[in-house]
């Protein structure tokens, strides 16, 4: 044996199954000259590598960098004696054992396959399921670890002859790519309107005949159902808008390309990268196409349009070979195939029977899907508006170590996260968990992902709100489990996740604005409007928006011009005609909302800074009952978006403080809003001076409290920060105060980024 031989045990971790980090590895050993093994395990990659000490040592640097899909965290190498008369380089079968590692999240069709797609002479050619190991489902159709064909819904597919060479050789773009199949041994689809079906590629010409008339398809995708119909036909989009009981609320889009989409909306700087990554996300741009955005998104300033990623997607907007000078669409709606707060659909006799009611027709497969995952929605300048398809279930490194814990959430966007030591997964999107349906949901995907990650919750964290049903899931879950219950206040879960994102060092303070909705304060009233001076052990508050009576609670939620009449109460200022959310309520309506409002009889105690901007555009004459969370404050950032940055009104808050206690007052700029409506002033430039009147009372705000806490890292984060107007405007203000300024770059600022936060902050109790 050659005496300059040297062998090592390499460990790499992360993201690394199912990427074909194992065929990486082969290739870069074969092509140094080394030999020995490499397999796959519940921890992720194991290698034992021999050769020339210098060719080792290039061989691990090579291990750090991956193939395209995949995310390393670490590689770590142990000398261990060489193995005389080893020869060649080979892939091992995987074993099960102990250990955590991370499944892929799923991809959009890569390069490759889209030209084998479009080629005749490829034997996939128009295969609406071809993958291979660089893109396709992952998180999605895994069932078990390691991750392996058995593991996955793919079992149901025994490979034929042709795949399964590909499968088994180590040099094809196909080795143990999960996903792969053909039409000879793969999964098909089905088209049926009540009255004919269709299947194979006859299906998606079936589809597309439907589609051109007119119709809605529910169409089965990568994480669950669409309801699809053509975006250029008005009648559609409105009979799909009524079906779904949509009210007005906006419909997402898919573009045949990005020509398309640069043509309905504002693609500028880096937004047609984010709309071609990978992760191929809904991207929020401003509209550029008058006509679709009022019949597809009424009253927005932006559009929420992404490109085809999956190859059924491809196949749509393709001339087909059966109708070669037929129509192909440009635009299609591309709505979750689900009814109003519900899961979406992922199987054919759930959509079948739950959206019968709502699609013409259905274009179906038979490939299983085993976690449903929605569309994610991303901003055109980066920050996640719900963080999905693409991104989950990747891990996100944490600055700090926790025990294994299990954190679910609120209420509204839910998702979930299982974090272990100084990793944390997030879950795809699960939604409004107020309803049963959801909640069920919400325990299959906690289950799903603690075995995926092989994390064992010691600790389960909720938010304290004691109405919600994920806190009394969680307690249940608890007791069941012997888990430790942690309850985590709303507001400071939300800059704890924001902390995380960024690597925040523990101990480290940060003066977080939390401004949403609604969250439950540790007084027992609905906190939203928080100044909190924050670690992730505990967060003190500093102040907060001045307190109003929400007359209704719940419904004055839905009825902004309530919460109009509410601070205008508060502020001392008379109702009066002339005033739109006066003059929106009738007489009995006004007699009713006074008397409450003097009695504080059902009336809930609120500082929310999201029932702020409602009242605003009640106010303005803008809003005065919502179709959905955030309608309200959505239309009023628009108007205020198309004044430009010249309003040239300015309004203000009375920032005071007592006691230690800061309160930003919004009674001048509500005077000041009532003056300028009678004066004439025009809605958009009204909202602006709002809008900077709120971003001058934060300036304010943090001016104070650098000054009397020393504090140097400022925190954006909560629901109303998904306002892309009004942080920039925060960010000019703070600009010249000397701080560093967090956003959300990694996780929603709304309530889907809130398991992050409590999830460092319980599991690392201790």
């Amino acid at each position: 044996m050659d005496a300059r031989l040297a062998r090592v045990i390499i460990r790499v971790t992360g993201v690394v199954q199912g990427v074909g980090y194992r065929p990486f590895a082969y290739a870069e050993a074969l092509a140094r000259g080394l030999t020995g093994f490499a397999g796959n395990d519940a921890s992720g990659v194991f290698i034992e590598a021999q050769g020339r000490p210098e060719l080792l040592a290039d061989f691990t640097a090579a291990l750090g960098i991956g193939p395209p899909l995949a995310r390393v965290d670490e590689v770590s190498s142990t000398a261990i004696p060489p193995v005389p008369d080893e020869t060649g380089f080979r892939i091992v079968s995987s074993s099960d054992g102990e250990g955590s590692t991370s499944i892929p999240a799923d991809t959009a069709t890569c390069a490759e396959c889209l030209r084998e797609l479009a080629d005749p002479a490829d034997r996939r050619y128009r295969y609406p399921f071809i993958a291979c190991t660089h893109c396709g489902p992952r998180y999605t159709i895994v069932t078990g670890l390691p991750y392996d064909r058995p593991f996955t819904t793919m079992a149901a597919f025994p490979l034929c002859p042709a795949c399964q060479a590909e499968y088994d050789d180590p040099g094809d773009r196909r080795f143990h790519a999960q996903p792969t199949a053909c039409p000879d041994c793969g999964p098909q689809v089905e088209f049926t309107d009540g009255a004919s079906r269709a299947r194979g590629d006859a299906a998606v010409a079936a589809a597309l005949k439907a589609l051109e008339s007119g119709g809605i398809v529910a169409i089965k995708g990568v994480g669950g159902y669409h309801l699809a119909c053509d975006a250029r036909q008005p009648a559609a989009v409105s009979r799909l808008r009524e079906r779904k009981q949509r009210g007005s609320k906006p419909f997402a889009v898919m573009a045949r390309d990005t020509d398309i989409a640069a043509g309905i909306a504002d693609l500028a700087g880096d937004t047609s990268a984010l709309l071609e990554a990978r992760e191929a996300p809904i991207v929020l741009a401003d509209s550029r196409d008058v006509g679709l955005s009022d019949c597809v998104a009424p009253r927005q300033s932006r559009m929420g349009v992404m490109l085809p990623y999956s190859p059924m997607h491809h196949l749509l907007f393709r001339p087909h070979p059966q109708r070669p000078d037929g129509w192909v669409p440009e635009v299609l709606v591309m709505t979750s195939g689900n009814l109003a707060d519900e899961p979406i659909s992922i199987d054919a006799a759930d959509a079948e029977s739950r959206l019968s009611g709502i699609a013409d027709a259905f274009l179906h497969h038979d490939r299983g899907i085993h976690v449903s995952c929605d569309d994610s929605v991303i901003t055109a300048d980066g920050q996640p508006v719900r963080r999905s398809r693409g991104y989950a279930p990747l891990p996100l490194p944490l600055p700090l170590g926790t025990a294994p814990t299990l954190a679910v959430g609120g209420e509204l966007k839910t998702t979930l996260c299982v974090s272990m030591g100084d990793r944390a997964w997030m879950s795809q999107h699960i939604g409004d968990t107020a309803n049963l349906e959801t909640l069920d949901l919400l325990a299959r995907t906690a289950s799903t992902l603690s075995e995926l990650v092989r994390v064992t919750p010691e600790v389960i964290a909720a938010d304290m709100h004691p109405g919600y049903l994920s806190r009394r899931w969680a307690d249940e879950r608890a007791q069941a489990t012997g888990a430790d219950l942690r309850l985590v206040q709303h507001h400071h879960a939300h800059v704890a996740s924001l902390m995380a994102e960024h690597g925040v060092p523990v101990g480290e303070p940060v003066l977080g604005f939390a401004f949403d909705g609604t969250g439950y304060g540790t007084d027992g009233t609905i906190w939203g409007g928080e100044i909190l001076i924050a670690t992730y052990a505990g967060a003190e508050r500093l102040g907060h928006l001045a307190p109003i009576s929400l007359p209704g609670g719940d419904a004055a939620i839905r009825r902004p011009a309530r919460t109009a009449l509410a601070h205008l109460h508060a502020a001392g200022i008379p109702w009066s005609a002339g005033l739109p959310c006066f003059d929106v309520c009738d007489e009995t309506e006004r007699r009713v909302v006074g008397r409450m409002l003097a009695t504080g009889a059902g009336c809930t105690p609120t500082t929310s800074m999201g029932r702020l901007f409602d009242a605003v555009s009640s106010l303005l004459g803008i809003r005065h009952d919502t179709d959905y969370e955030g309608q309200a404050a959505i239309e009023l950032e628009a108007l205020a978006a198309s004044q430009g940055r010249s309003g040239g009104a300015r309004w203000a808050f009375d920032v005071s403080e007592a006691s230690g206690l800061l309160t930003m007052d919004p009674a001048p700029a509500l005077q000041a809003a009532v003056s300028g409506l009678a004066s004439g002033l025009t809605t958009p430039a009204a909202s602006l001076a709002f809008h900077e009147a709120v971003a001058d009372a934060v300036a304010e705000a943090v001016a104070w409290a650098r000054d009397r806490q020393g504090v140097t890292t400022v925190g954006l984060t909560g629901g109303v920060f998904a306002n892309r107007l009004l942080e920039a405007l925060c960010r000019e203000r703070l600009g010249g105060l000397g701080v560093t300024v967090l956003t959300h770059r990694l996780v929603p600022p709304n309530d889907g980024g809130l398991a992050l936060g409590q999830a460092v902050v319980a599991g690392s109790a201790t």
